[in-house]
């Protein structure tokens, strides 16, 4: 059964309400394959992959693509205001906070535990995305490579994509085996 634009608008606004950070990729997941089974499990991995192409935040990109899917344009215009809206507020909100506040030290203590929180909801959600990568060698070997360029030699994005991409392309490249079927 297709959603109405209320029922889209809502469960966005929810998303946008109740997650933050790297989080919200997470919910939209929950929501759009667990809970409401608007997409499946392959079509979210596709529908995201499309969402870290476009320019701008993969989760308002993922909102826009599945409300497109959903309900086509209006559903797209649905999706985004519902998922961006809380957090708008929350930004406006916590700016003029922040701003008549800057020099308090519960400032620092409340940044701090907003930072670690969002860390584990990311680390949370990387699992839960790509729980069946880590159980292959290959994979495991490109996200571990990844994290080492990142992390330890901190170079660039643009030249860890530079290494690893024609890395990926070699190590899943099909098969002949693949190609015959």
């Amino acid at each position: 059964m297709t959603p109405t634009l209320w029922v889209i608008f809502r469960e966005f606004l929810l998303i946008g309400a109740v997650s933050f950070g790297g989080g919200i990729v997470a919910y939209e997941r929950i929501l759009l394959v667990d809970k409401r089974k608007w997409l499946t499990a392959d079509d979210f991995m596709a529908t995201l992959a499309i969402s870290q192409t476009m320019p701008g935040l993969n989760s308002v990109n993922l909102a826009l693509l599945a409300g497109d899917r959903l309900r086509g344009f209006l559903g797209a215009c649905a999706a985004a205001a519902g998922l961006m809206l809380p957090g708008g507020l929350f930004v406006l909100i916590a700016g003029v906070a922040y701003s008549e506040g800057a020099d308090h030290p519960i400032m620092n203590i409340l940044l701090a535990g907003v930072a670690a929180g969002a860390t584990g909801l990311l680390a949370s959600i990387t699992y839960k995305i790509g729980d069946q990568h880590f159980r292959h060698m290959r994979s495991l070997l490109m996200i571990v490579a990844t994290f080492v360029l990142m992390s330890v030699l901190k170079l660039s994005l643009v030249i860890v994509l530079l290494i690893m991409a024609p890395i990926g392309l070699y190590l899943f490249r099909p098969r002949a085996e693949e190609v015959r079927k």
